[in-house]
């Protein structure tokens, strides 16, 4: 028999002195408690012994809320304004407005049109004061004794913090023939220890006292303890994968200009992802000033080709355009800077991070969302290499199954997207390739430059296993509370 606390010792020495069951009040004052946690604490300690039966019961009620105990002390708000008025046969609205609060005055009036009374030439006016009075007794009725049968239930329920439904449950104890035969000299209550403080250990009193036991056997309630967000955790993942494969994490910012985002990239001026359905440009800075000989050598490229063998997108390229601010649409825009401050020192680096596009919200698409960029540059990449990390990487993430097909990017060539097998079907996760010599080129780069992005989020929706991108975004703690920890 697990040891006995003393409210349970207590309770149990009443519950002897007489058979039958023992209402909640009955327990208080046999017991000389006033706290009925105590009491109820007590009493399931000793269900779990097989001390004493419990029988429960339970019934809705109405109880006051908030506003409906100030107005049991106050009255109600329309019943204070109808007294106000009746007390003031030439009441107006400003008369209202200064004697109660405004927060007060509209809700009231309100409440008193629907008895019955109008404002009319900035005065109230009633057809039958006697109904309204009438009614206001009645609900005063209902509020000083409040019941689920009453015809003004749904009134009041439907008005804030004037009523609430509870499920009030009772609860009594019954000793058992077990609880009977427990000796009397085993009930004696004597303090003991139940926590182990500094103050208690820098002392000698814990020489001769005597420490509460513990039932190791006993379930327990798992604590709930702090957690990184399923998306924080796959991004941490994703890093330690990348470090491992020997690349450096880049992080740079959102705001760049459209020549960096996009030029240097070779998307053509006139390009659909230029549109202001797609990007977020900005009105500050609405410009940003780049350097005159790099916009001279992405318009000699987007017009002509400049010294490659490439023959550009012709037309006429428009510095203007070059240098307006937005927030970048992928985080290309950042590895394409990066080499083009290191052209000739190889490098591998990643990048996970925000991108913002003019998306309409749904279930696959969010106007902000994270993409997972990478790049390879040095003497002799290709396309093998290229194709072996993914397959590397996404191995790593638990997904052995990896294949590429041909695919159409406008900064690489050839171009790649990557699919992994899930569930028996082939998902398309994002798009890779080597960067095509208009490029590389005017940014002095002379080693093949192996990239490839993918979007977060679908990748997280792959983990999780959800079917809508929104999930990731709610604050739903019990969700939060059950995802696996990655």
């Amino acid at each position: 028999m697990a040891e006995l606390t003393n409210p349970e010792k207590r309770m149990l020495r009443a519950l002897q002195e007489r058979k039958g069951e023992w209402s909640l009040e009955e327990v208080l004052l046999g017991c000389d408690w006033e706290d009925q946690a105590i009491a109820v604490g007590a009493g399931h300690g000793l269900s779990n012994q097989g001390f004493v039966k419990i029988s429960e019961s339970s019934n809705t009620e109405v109880i006051l809320g908030s506003e409906g105990e100030r107005a049991a002390t106050d009255g109600l708000l329309e019943a204070r304004l109808w007294d106000f008025i009746q007390s003031n046969p030439s009441t107006t609205m400003k008369d209202l407005s200064s004697q109660f609060e405004r927060h007060e005055a509209g809700p009231g009036v309100g409440l008193l049109k629907g008895l019955g009374v109008s404002l009319q030439g900035g005065t109230f006016s009633c057809e039958d004061s006697s109904a309204v009075s009438k009614s206001i007794a009645e609900r005063t009725s209902y509020i000083e004794s409040p019941s689920l049968e009453h015809p003004l239930f749904d009134h009041f329920k439907g008005r804030k913090n004037l009523i609430e439904v509870v499920e009030m449950v009772s609860r009594t104890w019954k000793i058992t023939p077990n609880g009977q035969a427990v000796p009397a000299d085993e009930l004696k209550e004597v303090v003991k220890i139940a926590e182990i403080t500094p103050e208690l250990l820098q002392s000698d009193e814990w020489k001769n006292a005597q420490f509460r036991p513990y039932d190791v056997s006993l379930e327990a309630s798992m604590p709930r303890s702090g957690r990184s967000h399923p998306m924080q955790a796959l991004i941490e993942r994703i890093r330690s994968i990348f470090l491992e494969m020997g690349f450096s994490e880049l992080v740079d910012d959102y705001v760049q200009t459209a020549g960096w985002n996009m030029d240097s990239l070779f998307i053509p001026q006139d390009h659909p992802a230029r549109e202001m359905q797609d990007t977020f440009y900005l009105d500050e800075p609405k410009q940003i000033k780049l350097d005159p000989k790099l916009i001279a050598d992405w318009k000699a490229i987007h017009e002509h080709g400049g010294e490659t063998e490439s023959t550009g997108w012709g037309g006429e390229f428009s510095e203007e355009i070059s240098q307006k601010g937005l927030l970048r649409t992928h985080t290309t825009v950042n590895t394409i800077q990066y080499l083009a401050k290191n052209p000739t020192k190889p490098c591998r680096v990643f990048a996970i991070d925000r991108v913002f596009r003019k998306e309409s919200i749904d279930r696959t698409h969010l106007p902000e969302f994270h993409q997972i960029e990478g790049i390879i540059m040095e003497p002799g990449a290709n396309l093998g290499m290229l194709v072996s990390t993914l397959k590397t990487f996404y191995e790593k993430m638990g997904y052995p199954e990896v294949r590429v097909r041909p695919a159409y990017f406008p900064y690489t060539e050839p171009s790649l997207e990557v699919e992994v097998k899930w569930r028996g079907k082939w998902l398309e996760l994002g798009g890779a390739g080597i960067f095509r010599p208009e490029v590389t080129e005017p940014l002095g780069i002379k080693d093949p430059v192996c990239a490839w992005g993918m979007g977060l989020e679908r990748l997280a929706m792959l983990v999780l296993g959800l079917d809508d991108i929104r999930q990731l975004y709610i604050s739903d703690l019990e969700w939060l509370r059950n995802q696996p920890i990655l």
